[in-house]
């Protein structure tokens, strides 16, 4: 395994809201502390998708990025999810998340306006010639639309950029994946569960997992052993958590899934915002039953 610039185990955390909907800061110094100090996880990223990003505003985002910034200190890289479909308003998050102390940039394509291979290539180099941070550049397209993946060529051409150093994968395409790894010094995360360790196994550096809110030190279980060679207590110690993977991302948004984990142990998290809808107590009931089956203990304590 390379080593990857924003460490092995990065949690994408929620983002921890009060009962009238409004952010809870203290929540979210609290679940970023836990995750740093006990869940194993050397980097955050806020302000994603997990972070329910398309409901929280400008100020918000500077404002969750300043707390967990102040949480964790040096002992964490916190990453900050900027993009947008617009490329002056990922500009614009991007140099007010390096104001409030953000160690890096998510930046995904941008979507629904179904750019070209060149325009998306101008957008990140844009967003990355904006500050003075790092950049992992997010490749979802079952979420940005299946025009807006990169492409290998593409990403080659952003690997040139001196501060675009990395890429959380969701494209589901190892041929891809592999062959960029191979071409190019972008360290690569995997940003599916399940493709942990497919992915450590063609050169990945780690992952950007949700399933971490919940199962950090489990998560880095898996990615430690993998990375000591041990590549068959990788493959037992991740088939462990299967089962948790699969009722987190299963039926609902993984964020719907650990903030109802985390209302049943009484922790930070609080409501989801619309359009997302909390889980009723059937599912929270098979969440919880996951959880204790990997875990054998509540969420966490402290």
């Amino acid at each position: 395994m390379r080593t990857g610039p924003f460490g092995r185990c990065a949690a994408a955390m929620i983002t921890p809201f009060a009962e009238d909907g409004s952010l809870d800061l203290p929540g979210t110094q609290r679940l970023a502390a836990h995750l740093v100090d006990r869940g194993s996880c050397d980097a955050l990223v806020v302000n994603g998708t997990t972070g329910e990003s398309p409901t929280t505003t400008d100020t918000e985002k500077a404002a969750v990025v300043r707390a967990v910034v102040e949480a964790v200190g040096d002992r964490a890289s916190v990453v900050a999810g900027v993009g947008t479909a617009d490329t002056r308003h990922t500009v614009a998050l991007a140099r007010a998340a390096e104001t409030a102390g953000a160690h890096g940039l998510l930046v995904v394509t941008p979507y629904y306006s179904r750019p070209t291979q060149e325009a998306i290539v101008h957008h990140l180099r844009t967003v990355a010639d904006g500050t003075g941070l790092p950049v992992m550049l997010y490749d979802i397209p079952a979420r940005t639309g299946t025009g807006t993946a990169l492409t290998a060529d593409s990403l080659r051409l952003l690997a040139g950029h001196e501060r675009i150093v990395a890429v959380k994968d969701c494209a589901f395409d190892p041929l891809k994946s592999g062959l960029v790894m191979a071409d190019t010094g972008l360290a690569y995360y995997s940003g599916s569960e399940e493709t942990n360790l497919p992915l450590l196994a063609l050169g990945a550096a780690g992952c950007v997992s949700t399933v971490a809110n919940v199962a950090g030190h489990q998560v880095r279980a898996a990615l430690d052993a993998f990375a000591a060679g041990d590549h068959g207590t990788a493959a037992r110690r991740n088939a462990a958590l299967l089962p948790l993977v699969n009722a987190v991302m299963g039926e609902v948004p993984g964020t719907v899934a650990v903030k109802a984990l985390f209302r049943a142990a009484g922790l930070p998290g609080g409501p989801v915002r619309g359009p997302l809808l909390p889980a009723g107590e059937e599912l929270t009931g098979r969440l919880v039953d996951a959880l204790k089956s990997v875990l054998g203990s509540p969420v966490w304590e402290g």
